[in-house]
């Protein structure tokens, strides 16, 4: 269980909040963060590189010269790989990388990033209301004021998306925003301090606490 002080837009303490989410255990831990990390990069991965074998490389059917009297190698195709021009020896071919996980083991892992990066974590009063049109420089304010940095990477997490709010950072290269039932491990991982408004932190317990 973790409580975390409520922040409003002026970055005042305005309240508390508890997260409370059942996690692996510390010696396990790491391992299965690790899991679900690798799984979800391998399946990022498009696996459609491709190269041609000696067979797929266009032309090469007619011997070049003689098998035998000219002095030189043997040669049966000018496609050979070991010839300019030629085939590729063990090239890449189109490949399925995805990973198998099991659902509970994804979820547990995930609950275990999040609640592992609490101590980073900045809970706010939503905000949208705040924001009349898309205004970068007042939310990059706002957010220093809530003691985060803006050069620092930031994962902002809500409950529903603002229009005004998202864009107002959409251009900031170090604020990643995504939504509470939308929560990755990489995102998580990647992110050295996260932004969660108060509503989004229910959402989160709702639909990932057990």
């Amino acid at each position: 269980m973790v409580d975390c002080v409520i922040k409003n837009w002026q970055g005042e303490d305005a309240g508390t909040a508890t997260l409370d989410l059942k996690v692996a255990k510390e010696e396990n831990a790491a391992h299965i963060v690790h899991r679900a990390l690798v799984r979800q990069i391998n399946n990022g991965r498009q696996g459609n590189a491709s190269s041609k074998t000696r067979a797929e490389v266009r032309g090469g059917g007619r011997k070049p010269w003689r098998q035998k009297g000219t002095g030189r190698a043997r040669a049966g195709s000018i496609r050979s790989p070991l010839w300019r021009g030629g085939g590729v020896i063990f090239g890449p071919k189109p490949r399925d990388y995805s990973t198998k996980m099991n659902r509970k083991e994804r979820r547990l892992a995930l609950r275990t990033a999040f609640q592992g990066g609490a101590d980073s974590m900045i809970v706010v009063q939503d905000f949208a209301s705040e924001l009349t049109q898309p205004k970068t420089k007042e939310m990059l304010a706002a957010i220093d004021r809530w003691g985060v940095k803006t050069d620092e990477k930031i994962l902002m997490v809500f409950s529903e998306r603002s229009d005004n709010v998202y864009r107002s950072l959409r251009n900031v290269p170090n604020v990643r925003m995504i939504d509470a039932t939308n929560l990755n491990i990489y995102d998580i991982l990647h992110a050295e301090h996260l932004v969660v408004t108060a509503s989004a932190l229910e959402k989160i317990q709702e639909v990932y606490g057990e």
